[in-house]
């Protein structure tokens, strides 16, 4: 099968989506299947750049990690994309990309899919303050329901994300399908190197959030985590790995909550030579994101044995079972503290979390997720070409 994935983000701009769609592409490949991506022009090569065909793009205002891409500049390049004869397309972000994917769909006459990666609902009002948030939610919604309803089929990361989805009137053939984690991340980190590398004494109990810096991951909540726990563990340290328009704020919210000593930035690591290392740092894994619609990040830090104390809100509710490497704690600051200062306090808690976490990250193979989504390619081209002979019977009848 030939596939043309479309994104408004791809690396070298890291964040969840383009993590899935490295493993996705990565793994498709593997099964024997093309594809090609279409994304924008960083003006940076990612590691990888086969088979990808980069935008002219613009920043996006508000936020400059992003870009937004040329149409006009891929339609210039349509006998080219024609001349690929592609099966599919997959579209993996609601912009500029989801509309290229259905122009493409139309004119090249093949199905268009769409992966809802990112809870808007619970989103734009972070970057439009000024809108009332139950006005955005509801813009949110009607922008959702209209767009998934004119492709010929979604992916979604979750159950409950989809539960969500169908409630907004989306009628659309969707599939639960999850991007899942690949061998290497199994592969164990040097803990004691990036501690030493960072500076961080080999005995300090650590905590740790890898991910996007951004408002609605909800980091501010572990913040005032943190402001309890330290009242129990003086010299708990609390890293956060990545970057993202959060950032600044977090770092004035540190200062005021007097947490200098307390908290480490770290930005982007790399995810094939340090992130692994990182985890495994740590001594537990700290999430309370509200909007994840799977939550990749908590399958990593299980599969490098670390412990989990976590919210389980919308996808995450999927990926976490208690017990399973993982205390699932409500978003309630005494709750949540209790159960960090009573997992750091418990070396054979954590040592028992660290075994049950690696062997329940093991069922989320990424070759089995790629294998899924062939299958439900297969289905959408299927329903594709049997809506298409049906539009011809019914034209030559009427004729």
């Amino acid at each position: 099968m030939k596939i043309l994935f479309i994104s408004d983000v791809y690396f070298p701009r890291i964040n969840g989506v383009s993590t899935s769609i490295e493993t996705f592409r990565k793994e498709l490949r593997a099964l024997g299947h093309t594809v090609h991506v279409i994304a924008p022009d960083y003006l940076t090569p990612s590691s990888d750049e086969s088979d990808i065909l980069r935008v002219p793009s613009k920043r996006v205002p508000l936020d400059p990690e992003d870009r937004f891409m040329s149409f006009k500049w891929v339609m210039q390049h349509l006998d080219k994309l024609r001349s690929e004869q592609y099966d599919i397309i997959h579209v993996q972000t609601p912009f500029v990309a989801h509309y290229l994917g259905l122009k493409l769909s139309r004119l090249l006459s093949i199905p268009c899919v769409e992966t809802y990666h990112t809870f808007f609902e619970e989103y734009l009002y972070h970057y439009i303050p000024l809108v009332p948030k139950k006005l955005m939610r509801m813009v949110a919604k009607r922008f959702s329901r209209h767009q998934g309803n004119s492709l010929h089929g979604m992916v979604v990361p979750s159950h409950p994300m989809l539960d969500i989805l169908k409630n907004y009137g989306i009628t659309t053939r969707a599939e639960v399908i999850p991007t899942g984690i690949e061998p290497e991340s199994f592969v164990a980190g040097d803990r004691a190197a990036f501690r030493s590398r960072y500076h961080i004494a080999q005995n300090r109990p650590v905590l740790l959030f890898v991910g996007r810096v951004a408002h609605e991951k909800n980091i501010g909540f572990l913040l005032k985590v943190l402001t309890q726990v330290r009242k129990e563990i003086p010299d708990v340290l609390f890293v956060i790995a990545g970057e993202g328009p959060a950032r600044e704020s977090l770092e004035l919210e540190v200062k005021q909550l007097k947490l200098d000593d307390n908290v480490m930035f770290i930005g982007y690591l790399d995810r094939h030579t340090e992130l692994n290392s990182c985890y495994c740092a740590a001594d537990i894994f700290v999430f309370s994101s509200r909007t994840e619609t799977q939550g990749l990040v908590l399958l990593e830090a299980m599969a490098q044995g670390v412990p989990v104390v976590s919210t389980a809100e919308l996808g995450t509710r999927d990926v976490l079972m208690e017990g399973q490497g993982v205390w699932i704690a409500k978003e309630d600051l005494n709750d949540f503290t209790q159960k960090v200062v009573k997992m750091l306090g418990d070396s054979d808690a954590r040592l028992t979390l660290s075994q049950t976490g690696r062997v329940y990250a093991q069922g989320w193979s990424a070759s089995k997720q790629a294998e899924r989504m062939i299958e439900f390619y297969r289905a959408v081209l299927a329903a594709s070409e049997q809506g298409a002979a049906a539009l011809k019977l019914s034209s030559q009848t009427a004729n």
